[in-house]
């Protein structure tokens, strides 16, 4: 009796372990990825291609990852999808140049049996989504200037390219500084352009129609560092600025003597990550609970800056 349950017991060892292997080798294989964000001149995206590669290589070292630059524009990101679909990848990870009028890219991937994840900003259609919580983004910037006003005083927020992010982050700023009745928005609606020329331009004017500003919220580092320097040429001397970004050149800023205090970080490598890991998932039959997966982001100041991790440091 003692040998049949020995046998029994191996039988049913053998099957559970045939079975762990035939569920195991039904996993899809991640054999290729193709990439493409709006510019590989910028660090943020270039941080995002290797926080993709290095998260493939984990699933599959032999994996391919090709990272390309759309340049924002709209006809080469589509030919570069073509190029995708026409070398077979398994997954597209997708910085889109127009969040809707990519849909009819996206739709022809997924019809070849690719997985599409947006990364960083929406695409139409997409299997799902990776971004910055940007709402957040724009409440903890914000909550730190109003801290550092003490509630009250006139602020400008410095608006930019009316996409998704930057609506979000703008939001999440009124919400906050409508909080504080000892705090005056002079302007809300002025587009900056997300360049630190545009920064440096409306800060200018702002500066020569506002005799007492005392703080200013810019959608992004870039606005925040030419703000910056705006009020330097200007002689302007306490005025409070944060962004959003978390970026090098703000690591820098936060370092010296700007006026620049706190930056509301974006973690394109975790971002990446993540949408690899999604990605994959979504290969393999197992769809995330939600499609749009929000990132959180942290403050960056003056105080903690040293022990920031930044963009380009792999965790």
């Amino acid at each position: 009796m003692r040998k049949h349950n020995k046998l029994f017991a191996s039988v049913a060892l053998a099957i559970g372990f045939t079975m762990s292997l035939s569920a195991h080798a039904a996993d899809k294989q991640l054999k290729s990825i193709g990439i493409t964000v709006g510019s590989l001149g910028n660090p943020y995206f270039v941080t995002i291609s290797k926080g993709a590669e290095a998260k493939a290589k984990s699933i599959n070292p032999n994996a391919k990852v090709t990272a390309v630059s759309s340049d924002y524009d709209m006809n080469k990101q589509f030919t570069q999808i073509d190029n995708f679909i026409s070398a077979h990848v398994d997954m597209i990870l997708l910085n889109a140049v127009d969040p809707k009028a990519i849909e009819p890219a996206v739709k022809k991937a997924q019809k070849a049996g690719i997985v599409v994840v947006a990364v960083d900003v929406a695409a139409a259609g997409a299997d799902a989504t990776v971004q910055t919580n940007n709402v957040q983004a724009g409440e903890i910037s914000c909550d730190f200037l109003a801290k550092k006003l003490n509630g009250k005083g006139n602020v400008v927020i410095e608006n930019g390219p009316q996409v998704s992010a930057v609506i979000d982050r703008v939001n999440g700023c009124k919400s906050v500084l409508a909080k504080n009745p000892g705090i005056k928005v002079l302007s809300d609606d002025q587009d900056a352009k997300g360049s630190r020329e545009g920064g440096m331009n409306a800060m200018q004017g702002y500066l020569t129609r506002f005799p007492k500003l005392d703080g200013v919220f810019a959608i992004n580092d870039p606005q925040a560092i030419g703000t910056d320097l705006a009020a330097k040429q200007l002689h302007r001397n306490n005025i409070v600025i944060t962004s959003v970004d978390g970026a090098p050149d703000i690591e820098t800023a936060l370092k010296s003597d700007t006026l620049v205090q706190a930056s509301a970080s974006q973690d394109p490598w975790a971002m990446a990550q993540q949408a690899v890991s999604v990605g994959y998932d979504i290969m393999n039959g197992k769809k995330p609970a939600n499609a749009v997966i929000l990132l959180p982001s942290t403050l960056v100041t003056r105080e903690n800056v040293g022990s920031y991790k930044g963009w380009s440091s792999p965790r």
